[in-house]
């Protein structure tokens, strides 16, 4: 065989490998439609309800991410910083109710026992 022949078929499959490869996954993908008819109908309601609400999610995160990288800080840093802030502000209102529990609970002991 000749060198042509040879490159002619080495062409050959390397154009039928880089084409034909992804057409042929395209052709068996299932498109999202097929998939959701495939799906346990409970999901399927499932997924309907919670839809909008993990779309709010997504763009919230989103927007937060925006607004992280308006920083001039490092989007993970901006992403600490909130989460931190965020836990310090749990952390402070557990701290108050802690001590209006506390409050509350002394008032109760004080009228049980009928001081004042």
């Amino acid at each position: 065989m000749s060198r042509a022949g040879l490159w002619f078929k080495v062409i050959a499959g390397g154009i039928l490998i880089s084409i034909g490869g992804p057409a042929f996954v395209e052709y068996i993908r299932p498109t999202d439609e097929e998939l959701v008819k495939r799906y346990n109908p409970e999901l399927r309601k499932r997924s309907a309800e919670q839809g909008q609400q993990r779309a709010q999610e997504f763009d919230d995160y989103v927007t937060k991410l925006k607004e992280w990288s308006k920083s001039d800080k490092s989007i993970w840093f901006a992403a600490q910083e909130e989460l931190d802030a965020k836990r310090a502000q749990i952390e402070a209102q557990r701290t108050k109710a802690k001590e209006e529990s506390k409050v509350q609970r002394d008032e109760m002991r004080k009228e049980l026992l009928g001081e004042k």
